[in-house]
């Protein structure tokens, strides 16, 4: 992403977003949306206006929002700092970085967090910033290359849709394989692994009703065996 790009990405993520906690994760600060079809919608018109006569290249924005397995990974992370303290860890599709900043301020020794949506990638550093923890945003698609040189592998709810599971679980078996410790949160998606998952701690999650239809997402940290 150029400079004037990330620049452009930080304006709007400030100007239709406003700071906020995670209900499970208050240590956190994240830009926030304020409403969320709303932003969605002005996501849409922004991708629509940097592609003239094309369509929308933009990803919906998953960023601004603290999802259910993002927020149990992040809780337990905080409360489990042995888990990640002098680690290098990467947060994989990170959304808004809530996971990668609870890793950071866990004790890591270095967290990248990945993204393949620059929208995310600015909120990413604005949200490191506002937390003052020190992480690598990075912009592309990891899942077609090797496992990444890092101890430690963290996913926040990315079970939710069953062309990206086909791609992401291969990649996931070869982190594990080259001993990489793999830890996803999940509010129940459907497409997660179970059978190739142990449970190692579950959070009752409060979320926005207009995401989710519901109240609070039972959601579960899950270690890929």
């Amino acid at each position: 992403m150029t400079r004037s790009a990330a620049a452009t990405a930080a304006a709007f993520i400030r100007a239709h977003t406003a700071l906020g906690t995670p209900p499970l994760v208050p240590e956190i600060r994240l830009y926030l949306a304020r409403d969320a079809i709303e932003l969605w919608e002005r996501t849409e018109q922004q991708a629509a206006g940097q592609q003239p006569g094309g369509p929308p290249e933009l990803p919906p924005p998953f960023w601004a929002f603290p999802w259910a397995g993002g927020q149990a990974l992040a809780r337990y992370l905080l409360d489990e700092p042995g888990r990640v303290r002098g680690r290098a860890v990467l947060d994989l599709a990170a959304g808004s970085g809530l996971v990668g900043i609870a890793a950071a301020r866990a004790g890591a020794a270095a967290v990248m967090a990945s993204e393949t949506d620059p929208f995310a990638v600015a909120a990413i550093r604005l949200n490191a910033a506002v937390n003052r923890v020190r992480l690598d945003a990075a912009l592309g698609d990891l899942l077609d290359g090797p496992a990444p040189a890092v101890d430690l592998l963290v996913a926040g709810d990315v079970f939710y849709e069953r062309t990206f599971a086909r791609r992401l679980l291969p990649w996931l078996a070869r982190a594990r394989a080259a001993g990489i410790d793999v830890l996803v949160g999940d509010p129940g998606r459907a497409y997660l692994p179970r059978d190739r998952c142990a449970e190692v701690a579950a959070y009752d999650v409060p979320v926005p009703r207009t995401l989710e239809d519901a109240d609070v997402k039972h959601s579960t940290v899950w270690q890929l065996r």
